[in-house]
C-alpha cells in the first residue's frame, strides 16, 4: 500500500499504466517503483550531505539481506522481497540502477559526453527487464524493454532540464551553465535539446515492436506511458525546443487524453 501510494504521488503516469495490468501483477510492480523510487529519494536528499553513498549502500545491502532471510522489516523493502521471489523478478540487476543513483550524488552532476549520458541511462534501465517477468515478457523482448526505459529516462531529462540544474545537474551534454543560469532559450540549447529528442523519438521507434511481443492483458500498460511520454517530446517541439523559459509538463487532463487516446487506438 504504501509502494501505491508513492507511485501515484510521485508519478501519475506509470500508476495509469500499472492500472492497466491484471490485478494480481499490481502489488508486484509497485514494489518495484517503491524500491527504485526510495533509492531516487536518498540520492536526491541534498540534507544528508556526504552521506547519501552511505545510505543508498545502507538500501541496497537491506534489499540483499532481506532476501537472504526472507523478510525485511522496512515496507517498502519487504514488499520487493516478497514479490521479488514470487514472480521470479531478476533483483539481482538492480544493482546496476543503485549505481547510476550514486552518480547523482556528487555536488556538481555535469554529464561531458553522449558515452557518459548512455552509461547512466542503462544503469536506470535496469528496471524493465527486472519487471519482465510482471509482463510475461519473453526473452527477446528484453532488450526493447530496456530500450524503452531509456527512451523514458531521456525524456524525462528533456522535460526536467531546469529543474536538474536547480539540483545542480546537467544530464544532457553541451548544455551551457550560463544558459541555464540566465533561463536562456539560446540557439545553442534549442540545438542540443533538438538532437537529443530525435533521438529519444528513435529509441521509442526502436522499442514499438515491443507491444507485439507482450501478451495482450499487458500491452495496454505499455501503450498509456509511451503515449503520455511521445505527448510530452511533442510539448517541447512545440516550444521550439526552449525548455528552460516554457515548461514541457502535461497538464493533468492532456496526460489523460493521451492515455485515452492510446487505449482507443
Amino acid at each position: 500500500r504504501r509502494c501505491r501510494r508513492m507511485q501515484l504521488r510521485h508519478d501519475p503516469t506509470y500508476f495509469a499504466a500499472t492500472a492497466c495490468l491484471p490485478a494480481e501483477r499490481r502489488p508486484a510492480l509497485y514494489a518495484l517503483y517503491g524500491y527504485v523510487r526510495g533509492a531516487d529519494e536518498i540520492a536526491d536528499n541534498t540534507g544528508l550531505n556526504g552521506q547519501r553513498r552511505a545510505a543508498l549502500d545502507a538500501w541496497q545491502r537491506e534489499l540483499e539481506d532481506g532476501l537472504m532471510r526472507g523478510y525485511s522489516m522496512h515496507p517498502v523493502i519487504g514488499a520487493l522481497v516478497d514479490a521479488g521471489p514470487r514472480y521470479g523478478m531478476p533483483l539481482e540487476l538492480l544493482p546496476e540502477y543503485m549505481e547510476s543513483m550514486r552518480a547523482d550524488c556528487d555536488e556538481r552532476v555535469r554529464m561531458r559526453s553522449q558515452e557518459q549520458l548512455d552509461h547512466y541511462m542503462q544503469g536506470t534501465a535496469t528496471v524493465g527487464p527486472v519487471a519482465a517477468p510482471l509482463l510475461d515478457a519473453p526473452d527477446s523482448a528484453i532488450v526493447l524493454l530496456r530500450l524503452l526505459g531509456v527512451a523514458f529516462q531521456l525524456t524525462n531529462f528533456i522535460r526536467d532540464v531546469p529543474i536538474d540544474w536547480q539540483m545542480g545537474r546537467i544530464y544532457l551534454p553541451g548544455l551551457e551553465e550560463r544558459d541555464l543560469t540566465e533561463r536562456t532559450a539560446s540557439a545553442a540549447l534549442r540545438g542540443h535539446i533538438a538532437q537529443q529528442v530525435q533521438r529519444a523519438r528513435a529509441l521509442f521507434d526502436e522499442s514499438e515492436a515491443l507491444g507485439q511481443l507482450l501478451p495482450a492483458p499487458v500491452r495496454p500498460g505499455i501503450k498509456v506511458a509511451r503515449a503520455v511520454y511521445l505527448k510530452v517530446l511533442d510539448r517541447v517541439e512545440e516550444n521550439g525546443y526552449d525548455v528552460v523559459t516554457r515548461s514541457s509538463r502535461l497538464r493533468p487532463w492532456e496526460a489523460v487524453g493521451a492515455s485515452s487516446w492510446a487505449l482507443v487506438s
